[in-house]
């Protein structure tokens, strides 16, 4: 199998993130934060549709009921495609201007978590939140400092989490009638020379896909003894997310990052903030919708 890596959107996404795969419609939602704007690549048309949100949007879920649900510099939100409405409903962060929403996912009860960091020297601003079906948003974690890719696995009684500045993944025991997490632990320690751990998927294998900032890579870590089992070299180093998708789940759809790089490194990395796919060899798991 050829593990070639396809550029299919040559774009320069300032932060490039959220990448998510909706198998109803076979399209690939992502974002990036930084230009306001919620993308929806349709690998079969090769076309790449842009929304403009109006503010920073972190990440993209979708949802049951229709349209789909967002995490934003100004805290949760639905947005209707459709119309273009987009329906603020909860910023459990108002009082923090200086943050705002990253990375998050749908568990396997339909509940939307989300977490937040600093625009600006980022250390412990951070946290990490569960939005209910009923809207209710409860925060699960505080002193995060990037909050970033988020996982459960499929027997629903673990959940995977990053915090990018821990360089780690850290697992918990997940309670899915309740959303409770417990018995924390540390199950992928990332050694600071293999750069920053970003976004986050999970194959149906169980084993954790990482996006690394800085490292050109997405890795493949075994969760249950912290090996390393894998890597894509991607062509510019500022990878952000991953996400499995396609007909058979085996394509693995990756962000990128644009923000930050000077001319010089641009013209070194002319493909960053584009979005790619590889096919890695394995398949994953279909994502979760907000149940709300």
């Amino acid at each position: 199998m050829s593990r070639e890596v396809e550029v299919l959107v040559d774009i320069r996404a300032q932060v490039g993130e959220g990448s998510l795969w909706d198998e109803q419609a076979q399209v690939l939602y992502w974002v990036d934060i930084l230009s306001n704007a919620l993308y929806v690549y349709d690998p079969a048309m090769g076309e790449n549709r842009g929304y403009d949100i109006g503010q920073h949007v972190g990440t993209v879920v979708l949802r049951q009921s229709g349209g789909v649900m967002l995490a934003l510099a100004n805290g949760f939100a639905a947005y209707d495609l459709e119309s273009g409405e987009l329906t603020l409903l909860n910023d459990p962060e108002a009082d923090l201007p200086g943050n705002r929403f990253n990375d998050g996912k749908c568990d396997p009860a339909g509940r939307f978590w989300a977490g937040s960091m600093a625009y600006e020297n980022q250390r412990d601003q951070g946290g990490l939140y569960r939005m209910d079906t009923d809207f209710s948003v409860h925060r699960v974690l505080g002193d995060i400092g990037i909050s970033n890719g988020i996982v459960w696995t499929a027997d629903k009684r673990t959940m995977y989490y990053i915090d990018s500045l821990a360089y780690s993944v850290r697992a918990f025991d997940y309670g899915n009638a309740t959303g409770d997490i417990s018995n924390e632990r540390m199950v992928v320690s990332v050694p600071q020379a293999m750069s920053v751990p970003d976004g986050m998927a999970i194959d149906a294998a169980g084993n954790l896909w990482v996006a690394h900032f800085g490292a050109s890579r997405v890795r493949c870590w075994n969760p249950h003894n912290g090996q390393l089992i894998d890597e894509i070299v991607l062509p510019c180093k500022q990878i952000t997310s991953c996400a499995f998708g396609g007909e058979k789940l085996d394509t693995l759809f990756i962000t990128s990052a644009a923000t930050g790089l000077d001319a010089a490194a641009l013209a070194e990395q002319p493909l960053a903030g584009s979005l790619f796919s590889v096919k890695p060899g394995v398949t994953g798991v279909l994502s979760y919708r907000f149940a709300g």
